[in-house]
């Protein structure tokens, strides 16, 4: 649910430039993928303050969990679209909806296991922080490339700016 109001936060903001950074700008692949990553994010800080004392492995949980839904939503969406030639909502809504629970799912696992090196955990904030940080830039910058490509306008990033 958090995902879909990330859909149209930017919107709903006025257009606001912050909010763009952390929320979907156009209906590039690339923007959507915001969709999976900041509501875990979100969640992931919830769900800190409530079992930071009590699960092993935190970041490394949440970092592995955000990008396998990054790369599985990858996968799923240009493997069926090589066939279909074009995007399908209810393909996209389904596999988001199980992606994110196969992704919880892993996160789940990780917590549960025996602790690993403290390390690993730095290397999950780490590795999380990048990812925000490329996310929020290629928003404002984004490479001309198909995933960063709005498939309404054929622009790219926010339309009031690029």
């Amino acid at each position: 649910m958090l995902g879909s109001f990330f859909h149209f936060a930017y919107e709903l903001s006025g257009y606001n430039l912050v909010v763009g950074a952390f929320s979907a700008v156009n209906e590039s692949v690339w923007e959507h993928l915001k969709l999976a990553l900041f509501p875990s994010l979100t969640f992931a800080l919830v769900e800190f303050l409530r079992l930071k004392s009590e699960a092993n492995n935190f970041w490394l949980a949440k970092t592995v969990s955000v990008y396998f839904m990054i790369a599985f939503i990858h996968i799923i969406f240009y493997t069926y679209t090589s066939f279909t030639g074009e995007s399908i909502f209810a393909v996209d809504f389904s596999s988001f909806v199980v992606t994110v629970i196969l992704g919880q799912i892993i996160s789940l696992k990780l917590l549960t296991r025996h602790k690993f090196p403290m390390w690993m955990n730095w290397l999950g904030i780490v590795l999380l922080f990048a990812l925000v940080v490329v996310f929020a830039v290629f928003t404002f910058i984004p490479p001309h490339l198909g995933i960063f490509q709005d498939s309404e306008t054929g622009g790219y990033g926010i339309p009031s700016v690029f």
